[in-house]
């Protein structure tokens, strides 16, 4: 939680002032607040001139190579030019970047595939989007940017299988909570070496909390980090430089350049547990969306998305739907744009008219029609959903009536409710959702009422723990006995930092969560903490 009673930057303040929130929630009204709140200049005005990249006299690929959302026959390639990456404007003055593409069947590029030209635009702090396509499914490719005398490291990718293909077996890895004030990435060190197919990123990739000079609990001794990330992140430019600082990080971009990412975010991309328009210390709306408008602009310069996701003013919408072949489709929520005020003020509360009020939503009524539609139209044997908070009730006390999260699905339990039974009509087999958000690692049973434990498994549910977030945990946290004793629905709880692996097969799926034991310090092996096997059919985790 942020200090309460904090507001927002003066320049929120008088943009709201400005404009209204009215006028704000127009596409016209959002871009002109965004431009008024950040100095912004409208699209194309800074294109005017062009500069040229030879006159770039330091590497300015310093964020890394990013791939995402693999489809068939497509792939998403990113990078964004940072040659200064801790200072504003990244290093580069007001001009467009002509950057060149390669895609190849090989990492020495002997075999090139394909190559092009895109323009690094400074309104979108010189990022680029690549979508490739006409390519073949189910392949893997190799790529890298040039611009001027510099060439980028090298990044995998791979495209999706055909639609419609019988696909015999998926990896997928699930993380979520990189704080890099609370500790090194070191399970994306292990992640870059894993033999995975695709990374799903369930949220929490920033962190609008202040940085000090040594990086936190990383306490730094070999550099000082500049005194302007020693504040919350408020403006784009705060937005901005936030990731240039996570991103500059080596082991999070050897995981980029190893594996596609699919990304959603949770809260703190923006800030923490905000609620649709409302933040969490009751600023004015209009001052929030202007908030929001940077974060979610500067979410898109910095992740590999498609231009479907590209942002309009405080909007932007990241639901999406990545199918692998007939073996899985990966329905990617967002619990956070849409969602209803967290009920009895965001505290943990026991169930009430409030959690169960059909009024309220976490999904958004379109978002959730779109979900049971497209399970309703799924041909997967898998249906997986990667989202960003605890799906399944938990219970956390041992009194008769528990208190339970408000800000998870608990909080929402109409809202669950409304998601199960569209599962159960529309006749999908093996529910899987993916979840991040808590720090912790879970492996759940789906009930199907979680007030009888006797009653049907309807799916599993798969928590990854942190990257980072809350430090280097215990195997065992201190509410470990209550919460295994109070929800016998939750077959694994594990506290250390990490990562999930996914294997999704035709006959079963296994779940491996893998920890390490620190992240204060650097270099700690990864080790499997548990796995478990639920069948093709049959909804229930085993341990394997």
């Amino acid at each position: 939680m942020t200090p309460a009673g904090r507001h927002h930057a003066p320049e929120l303040r008088a943009a709201a002032r400005h404009l209204g929130r009215r006028r704000f929630l127009t596409v016209t009204g959002a871009a002109a607040a965004l431009a008024f709140a950040t100095n912004l200049p409208t699209a194309g005005a800074a294109s005017a001139a062009e500069l040229d990249a030879r006159k770039i006299n330091k590497d300015p690929f310093t964020l890394g190579v990013a791939s995402g959302d693999p489809l068939p026959g497509s792939v998403l390639l990113w990078t964004r030019l940072a040659p200064s990456p801790y200072e504003p404007g990244s290093g580069l003055p007001n001009e467009r970047v002509t950057v060149q593409w390669e895609l190849a069947h090989d990492a020495r590029f002997r075999r090139i595939v394909r190559r092009g030209s895109v323009t690094a635009h400074p309104e979108f702090n010189h990022s680029v989007h690549v979508e490739v396509d006409h390519l073949d499914a189910g392949r893997t490719y190799y790529f890298r940017f040039k611009a001027g005398q510099w060439i980028s490291d090298t990044g995998r990718t791979r495209t999706a299988p055909a639609t419609g293909s019988k696909v015999s077996a998926l990896t997928l890895a699930a993380v979520s909570c990189q704080a890099y004030h609370d500790g090194y990435y070191t399970p994306y060190k292990h992640l870059a070496d894993d033999d995975v197919d695709v990374v799903f990123h369930l949220g929490d990739y920033l962190y609008e909390y202040a940085v000090n000079a040594v990086g936190g609990a990383r306490n730094y001794t070999d550099r000082t980090l500049p005194a302007l990330y020693n504040r919350e992140t408020q403006t784009l430019e705060d937005y901005r430089l936030r990731y240039a600082l996570y991103k500059s990080d080596p082991d999070l971009r050897a995981a980029h350049a190893a594996h596609p990412f699919v990304v959603t975010w949770d809260d703190h991309e923006t800030e923490n547990n905000y609620a649709d328009d409302l933040d969490e210390n009751g600023n004015p709306p209009a001052e929030f969306l202007i908030r929001r408008a940077a974060a979610y602009r500067a979410y898109w310069e910095n992740l590999p998305l498609r231009s479907p996701q590209k942002p309009s003013g405080p909007d932007l919408q990241l639901y999406r739907r990545v199918k692998w072949g007939r073996l899985a489709q990966f329905d990617i929520l967002d619990t956070r744009q849409y969602r209803s005020d967290q009920a009895y003020g965001d505290k943990a509360h026991v169930p009430g008219p409030e959690t169960d009020d059909p009024a309220r939503t976490i999904t958004g009524a379109t978002q959730e029609r779109w979900l049971i539609d497209g399970w309703r139209r799924s041909q997967a044997l898998w249906n997986v959903v990667p989202q960003q908070v605890t799906f399944s009730e938990r219970r956390l006390d041992l009194n008769a009536e528990a208190k339970l999260s408000m800000d998870a699905w608990d909080g929402y339990r109409a809202s669950r409710q409304r998601v199960l039974d569209g599962a159960k009509s529309t006749g999908i087999e093996n529910l899987m959702v993916l979840t991040g958000d808590v720090h912790v690692g879970y492996a759940f049973d789906i009930k199907e009422d979680f007030d009888d434990q006797s009653s049907r498994n309807v799916g599993t549910e798969i928590v990854a723990t942190s990257v980072a977030s809350g430090k280097d945990g215990a195997e065992k946290p201190a509410n470990w006995e209550t919460y295994t004793k109070a929800n016998p629905h939750m077959k694994f709880y594990n506290g250390r930092r990490g990562y999930v692996t996914v294997g999704l097969g035709q006959e079963s799926a296994r779940a491996d969560f893998k920890t390490v034991s620190a992240v204060t310090t650097p270099g700690a092996p990864i080790t499997t903490a548990a796995s478990f096997v639920t069948e093709s059919g049959n909804p229930g985790l085993k341990p394997a």
